[in-house]
């Protein structure tokens, strides 16, 4: 029996070398992505797929709750979605305008996503980190929350337009409500939603208003949990679960499987790149 299992871990051990080789050759321009394929496999999997990472954690009864296999691309499809975020003389990546209402905001013909969340959970770091490979690309990031007072559009290439909410809660704007209900409701290009919540507390009333109003609306969005690094892994692990099962009892447009991130450690960033590049049509 040892040696079916051993011929079996061997030729999953050549193909993962075949797949960095050839990954290394055609996607060679993209350094970034090739410092990760230098990585030993457990760092490149807590990198690459957090949730993967967090399963060893996991009692065997509780893995089947993390929905870990949803979307799990390969090596190959998450290079293919960084060359996208790659800022070039033909992929111009950069910030086009703001806006305080919908009828302000810019006609696009290009599919959108928009990332809301609470006030200082992230959401401009995470936005900056997905913009890494287009360093001239202006994100800018506060200490002070509430810092985001209009809509934000970001221009990825002919690829798609990224969002950048403002937050909501402490020091939200005045006209928040009106101005977010109005774009998710009636943004006809919008093709997802990322809600972020914080990932050191949880979901907060404040997160259960944004999600009651993608509910309402009938969005399709996904739960992106921000800051993994300021967490133990045992209290991650435990609000991985948590949220899980909320998502999975208590919503009914919600992407059933969770995004840890951290935009210090840059752990799954380059998965949502990967998963924003897919729903917006740009992997097919």
């Amino acid at each position: 029996m040892a040696a079916p299992r051993l011929r079996r871990a061997t030729q999953r051990l050549f193909a993962m070398s075949a797949v960095r080789g050839r990954l290394r050759r055609v996607y060679s321009t993209s350094h970034a992505f090739a410092e990760v394929l230098q990585l030993p496999k457990k760092q490149m999997t807590k990198l690459l797929y957090p949730l993967q990472e967090l399963e060893q954690y996991l009692a065997p009864d509780s893995r089947s709750d993390l929905h870990l296999r949803i979307f799990d691309p390969s090596l190959e499809t998450i290079a293919r979605a960084d060359t996208i975020f790659t800022a070039t003389a033909r992929n111009r990546i950069d910030y086009l305008s703001s806006a305080v209402r919908l009828d302000h905001a810019p006609d696009l013909p290009w599919p959108e996503v928009c990332f809301i969340g609470r006030s200082n959970v992230g959401k401009s770091s995470l936005i900056k980190a997905l913009f890494s490979l287009a360093p001239e690309v202006e994100v800018r990031v506060s200490k002070k929350p509430g810092h985001t007072k209009k809509m934000n559009f970001f221009r990825v290439g002919k690829y798609f337009t990224l969002v950048d909410m403002p937050g909501y809660g402490y020091r939200s704007p005045k006209d928040f409500v009106d101005m977010v209900e109005a774009y998710l409701k009636e943004r006809t290009n919008l093709k997802r939603t990322f809600l972020l919540v914080d990932s050191v507390v949880g979901i907060q009333k404040t997160d259960n208003i944004a999600i009651e109003m993608c509910e309402e609306f009938a969005l399709p969005y996904v739960m992106v949990l921000t800051k993994i690094d300021k967490s133990s892994k045992g209290h991650l692990l435990k609000q991985v679960l948590q949220i899980q099962k909320f998502v999975n009892t208590q919503t009914q447009g919600c992407f059933p499987q969770l995004f840890p991130i951290s935009a210090v450690t840059y752990s799954g960033i380059h998965l949502l790149r990967c998963f924003i590049a897919n729903i917006t049509g740009n992997l097919n």
